[in-house]
């Protein structure tokens, strides 16, 4: 099964099914149902935070046939063909790929045309904010003289690339990245539905690694399921298949390593990081998780009440283990010792000798003298 498989199969059908965008939502549900749906929406916010999927329901409920209250049916010709992508009234363009004047005057010109078959054309587009400044300013025209028939949606990631003008005649909506909790809840779901077994600690891994991102989760679920399959544990996924499918360094690596940063044993420090290099483990890969580790030992140290797995990600023994790390280490020699590991991070893929930003950092930050 691929991600893209799962990300589709599950795509939400209508309002009720979208997790977190309660505001956006509620809005939109409330215009729906008192008849006052605008001509022009700009829905803002990260990848993977429901902004087509919204749009794309949005679409079925303005022009279902059987819609009750705000709800689309999903059943009658309209839902299905936007479903399976057959809808020839909802035009989606992708504005990385279509974003010259050209395409917009096509825009303009297909506007003029009443709906084939439903109340409304709609279109959706797409990583708006890439559209050249002549295309934009086609667009405008659009936007400020619709035909009543028409509704526009764009999506964007990146608001502050947008004209004001544009921004200026259409309504928008903020989209916000899920928390770990709603990301895990909609995994368990899907997990369910798809009959897998997956421990607690591998759904939370997966929410943290997804960026706030529901696309970006369920594609990690998709291939944890392939990967879980593949190692002969088809319909099972542990913690452990994550970590190996993301290529995350064991937690009990860098708590080793930790221990010797905060023992002040710089030679010894290094020495376990080249030996634990030369067993296969991954350089970049480990200074991520050496600075993913250290940043949740900061947090702990300013609030000791975030020893909360969904918080920080890590078990409570594993936090225990970090809080006894650090009881002698000021929060200043932390933000240092952070500060220098990003650096580093960032010096590695132009070094002749890969891990020595790496070793630096690591020697640098035993010194009691800050920069």
């Amino acid at each position: 099964m691929s991600n893209l498989v799962l990300y589709r199969k599950y795509r939400p059908k209508s309002f009720s099914e979208i997790v977190g965008q309660e505001n956006v939502v509620k809005t939109l549900i409330n215009a729906i149902e008192i008849g006052s749906v605008s001509h022009a929406y700009l829905f803002t916010g990260p990848r993977g935070s429901g902004k087509t999927s919204i749009a794309r329901i949005l679409a079925k409920a303005v022009n279902c046939q059987n819609r009750k209250g705000s709800e689309p049916c999903n059943s009658c010709s309209s839902c299905e063909e936007i479903n399976s992508g057959r809808a020839i009234d909802l035009i989606e363009i992708d504005a990385a790929s279509n974003r010259g004047v050209d395409e917009m005057r096509e825009l303009r010109d297909g506007i003029k045309f009443s709906p084939v078959k439903s109340k409304y054309k709609v279109f959706i587009i797409d990583e708006s904010h890439q559209l050249t400044k002549e295309a934009a300013n086609a667009l405008l025209k659009t936007l400020e003289e619709p035909p009543a028939h028409a509704i526009f949606i764009l999506a964007t990631t990146e608001l502050h690339k947008m004209i004001p003008t544009i921004l200026s005649r259409c309504q928008r909506f903020d989209f916000r990245k899920l928390t770990v909790k709603e990301i895990v809840e909609r995994l368990e779901d899907i997990s369910k539905k798809e009959k897998i077994t997956i421990e607690k600690a591998a759904l939370e891994l997966i929410a943290l690694n997804s960026g706030g991102a529901i696309r970006d989760a369920e594609g990690l679920l998709g291939q944890a399921i392939t990967f879980s399959a593949s190692a002969g544990r088809e319909g099972e996924i542990k913690k452990d298949d994550i970590k190996d499918l993301l290529g995350m360094v064991d937690v009990s690596v860098i708590s080793i390593l930790v221990d010797l940063m905060v023992g002040k044993n710089g030679a010894k420090a290094v020495e376990f990081l080249n030996e634990t290099l030369e067993k296969g483990f991954d350089l970049q890969e480990l200074t991520k998780s050496l600075i993913r580790y250290l940043r949740q030992a900061l947090l702990l140290k300013i609030d000791p009440e975030l020893l909360n797995p969904a918080i920080i990600g890590l078990t409570g023994e594993e936090q225990k283990k970090i809080m006894e790390q650090i009881k002698n280490v000021t929060e200043i020699e932390l933000q240092r010792t952070l500060k220098l590991l990003m650096e580093a991070e960032n010096k590695i893929k132009y070094s002749s000798i890969p891990q020595l930003p790496l070793e630096l950092a690591i020697i640098e930050s035993l010194s009691s003298e800050s920069k």
